[in-house]
């Protein structure tokens, strides 16, 4: 089950592979996993617990690298079981990420969420959100995420994991990637919270979410906040006239669709942060999982 603790304003450890290493044996720690640039942790923070599931710190080969990533399951599955990778926020996988995994994991899901940033280094060790886009997000190309989550999938398959049935679902940086990640023919359907659709090209980024609409093969839900200063609602026009444009010749492109909560801000769903809005987010999850289910996920 789920529960709401009251985690003050405790900040994070800045031993994150010590953070996940023990949160596989306890989730009562207050206050730590979660990265201190993010604002201080509210008490509307929700954690789940560990019954019937097993969770912790796994290392993923990409090639000769080993890259961290937090792996839920159900505690007693036998295997075949649907796969969805959860993309980060520019925070990286600290608590609310691995909460978030195991929230599936008791769904029945073998959740992943990979590590993308453990080449540019640990968030934890900047103290401003401006510090991390600088040296931590913009040294991590999309051709790097992609690569990396091609490499988990590889990986579930091998332990457990069901090929056929992979979904993806990221929160703002990740939803970014979520979109992106629908371009590739292992995944089924895809959850994109409040990610970027437009933005400056860059050796790194070369296309965004916008320029890839074409080239969809599987449905993305976007979930987006009215109310985001960050994300406009001009821009997922935009994102609207880009799967139009593509939808004629593409059934992903067509299938795609947005939510959007009129009052709801950036990191909505981010239930440890002051932008937490328990309506959208309950809402939003809901519809995650029956897209999932309606796209052949679950």
């Amino acid at each position: 089950m789920t529960t709401k603790k009251d985690q003050g304003s405790n900040m994070v450890s800045s031993d994150r592979r010590g953070f996940m290493k023990a949160s596989a044996v306890t989730a009562t720690t207050m206050g730590i996993g979660f990265v201190a640039a993010s604002e201080p942790v509210m008490a509307a923070a929700i954690q789940t617990d560990f019954t019937g599931i097993k969770a912790g710190e796994q290392m993923i080969p990409v090639g000769s690298f080993q890259m961290p990533a937090y792996v839920s399951r159900p505690e007693k599955a036998k295997g075949n079981l649907p796969i969805v990778i959860v993309a980060s926020e520019i925070f990286g996988v600290h608590e609310y990420i691995a909460d978030v995994t195991r929230r599936f994991a008791k769904l029945g899901y073998l959740a992943i969420a990979p590590e993308f940033f453990t080449r540019a280094g640990d968030p934890n060790t900047y103290g401003t959100i401006a510090e991390i886009q600088k040296n931590i997000v913009a040294p991590t190309g999309d051709t790097q995420v992609l690569n990396d989550l091609q490499a988990a999938l590889v990986w579930a398959g091998k332990n457990g994991g069901n090929l056929k049935k992979v979904g993806v679902t990221g929160f703002c940086w990740g939803g970014r990637i979520t979109w992106l990640s629908a371009t590739l023919p292992q995944v089924k359907a895809g959850v994109a919270w409040y990610g970027r659709v437009i933005g400056e090209k860059t050796e790194g980024n070369p296309r965004h979410p916008v320029d890839i609409a074409a080239d969809l093969k599987a449905p993305v839900l976007g979930l987006y906040g009215g109310a985001d200063t960050g994300i406009s609602l001009e821009s997922v026009e935009q994102m609207r006239e880009a799967l139009a444009k593509a939808a004629p010749k593409n059934p992903a492109a067509k299938a795609s669709r947005f939510e959007i909560y009129p009052d709801a801000p950036h990191a909505f769903h981010a239930d440890y942060r002051a932008t937490y809005r328990e309506g959208p987010a309950k809402d939003g999850w809901e519809k995650c999982i029956a897209w999932f289910k309606q796209n052949g996920v679950a």
